[in-house]
This record gives C-alpha cells, sequence and structure tokens, in this order.
C-alpha cells in the first residue's frame, strides 16, 4: 500500500524548494516590506494575511482542477506535467533576463489600516495569474499520477507551501529595516536569489521530463 505521506528525501527536497521560493523577492514580498515600512509590522502582517487568503484560493483551485483532470484521464495529467516542464524553463530564463529585483512603490503613512493592507495583499495574489500556474506546474513534481492518494496529497503540498511561506514572510516582516537595507546595499545576494531560483526551476523541469519519459 502507498504511504499517504512523502518520503523523507521527497519531503526534505519539496521543503527547501518552498523555503527558498519563499525567499526570493516578488510582488506580493514588495507588498509586504512597504506596508510594514510605512504603516508597522501590524500592516505588514495583515498584508501578508490577505496575501496568505489569494494563496489558498489559488491552491484549493490547482488541487481540485489537478484533482479532477486526474480522475478524468492521466495521460492528460501527464501532458499538463510536460506543459508545466516548459512553464518552469520559462520561469527560470525570465528571473536570469529580468531578475527578481526588490521593487517598492512609496506610499504615505499608515492611513489604509489594516483591512486596507489586508485588501492590498489579498489583490496582489488573487489577480496574479502566475500564482494558479505555479501552483499547477509546481505541485505535480511531487505526485505520481497512479498514486492512490494523490488528490488528498496536492491539497496537503498546497496548504505546505502556504504554511512554509507564512513562516518565512513573517520573518521578512519582522526583519523588515534590516532586510530591505541589506538589499539596497548588497545587490549581488539578491542576483544570488535569482540564479537559485532559474536553476531550481530547471532542475524540476528537467525532472518532470525526465520521469514522464524514462
Amino acid at each position: 500500500m502507498t504511504p499517504f505521506f512523502p518520503s523523507p528525501s521527497l519531503a526534505a527536497g519539496y521543503l527547501f524548494a518552498c523555503v527558498l521560493l519563499a525567499a526570493t523577492p516578488g510582488a506580493d514580498m514588495a507588498v509586504f516590506l512597504s506596508r510594514t515600512l510605512s504603516g508597522g509590522r501590524a500592516q505588514g502582517f495583515g498584508a501578508q494575511a490577505g496575501a496568505n487568503a489569494g494563496l489558498l484560493v489559488h491552491s484549493i483551485a490547482a488541487a481540485l482542477g489537478l484533482s479532477a483532470l486526474l480522475a478524468a484521464s492521466a495521460e492528460a495529467y501527464q501532458a499538463v506535467k510536460i506543459a508545466g516542464a516548459l512553464y518552469l524553463v520559462w520561469l527560470a530564463i525570465g528571473a536570469l533576463r529580468h531578475g527578481a529585483a526588490l521593487k517598492m512603490k512609496a506610499e504615505g503613512g499608515g492611513s489604509v489600516g489594516l483591512r486596507g493592507a489586508f485588501l492590498t495583499g489579498l489583490l496582489v495574489n488573487l489577480t496574479n495569474p502566475k500564482i494558479v500556474l505555479f501552483f499547477v506546474t509546481f505541485l505535480p513534481q511531487f505526485i505520481d499520477a497512479r498514486d492512490p492518494h494523490a488528490g488528498a496529497k496536492l491539497f496537503l503540498l498546497g496548504f505546505g507551501f502556504i504554511a512554509i511561506t507564512t513562516i518565512v514572510n513573517a520573518v521578512v516582516i519582522l526583519l523588515a529595516a534590516r532586510f530591505v537595507a541589506g538589499a539596497k546595499d548588497n545587490p549581488r545576494a539578491l542576483r544570488l536569489f535569482d540564479y537559485a531560483f532559474a536553476a531550481l526551476m530547471s532542475a524540476f523541469a528537467a525532472r518532470l521530463v525526465w520521469s514522464e519519459t524514462r
């Protein structure tokens, strides 16, 4: 009988990938930092809560969609995984060409309040189609189409990703001022994230292709 929980090596790989992806600067992190610096940590965490709500919606939608696709046709599920490999390569190329520069919009004071910070974080993730594409291409990396627990594991992995990113981003918010100062003083560090992100996406793409053609 196939175990429900992933193997230790697979779980370790997933944990590493989630931590690296969460620590890579992006639009959501820019919102957390800008709200923290302009309105305090409360607004930073408010924006993070909104972003997490958006991630939850995308995660559930991706898991439901992939589970339905797997139930309908294992071959179609495999085709999505191959298409996902191409998308991951595209993400890797984009990271190398354009980078993950941390750009924060200047926002005055803390007038938006906690509700405004929450809605800002929510809209950043809900209106970003790349997020659902990411979930659709990232989660299948760790799921075998023949796994009898595939549907449940998709939900587990999606929620696990949200939990890990919550912890990483909470640390970033708590150290917001130092993080921003460090990023400005060490642009090479941000570039290192770009290379690490590109390498990770390329490795996932190669793993997908290899697993589907062996």
